[in-house]
């Protein structure tokens, strides 16, 4: 799995961080998602896909290949 994000869509609700924290923080000046881990480990692919779906700015891809 990759992960990545667009920073410019981000726009803060944190929903992410919720669902998969350790994939996804936040910048603390303005609540922008940041990326912790681009390839995470298979023990949280489900996680993160579940934050992908729950973003409202649809800011974060998952492509299923590493």
């Amino acid at each position: 799995m990759h992960v990545s994000v667009d920073e410019d869509r981000c726009c803060g609700s944190g929903q992410c961080v919720l669902v998969a924290p350790a994939v996804f923080d936040q910048r603390d000046d303005d609540g922008v998602v940041v990326l912790l881990d681009a390839e995470p480990p298979v023990q949280v692919h489900a996680a993160v896909r579940d934050a992908a779906a729950v973003c409202p700015a649809a800011a974060i891809t998952v492509s299923e290949e590493a």
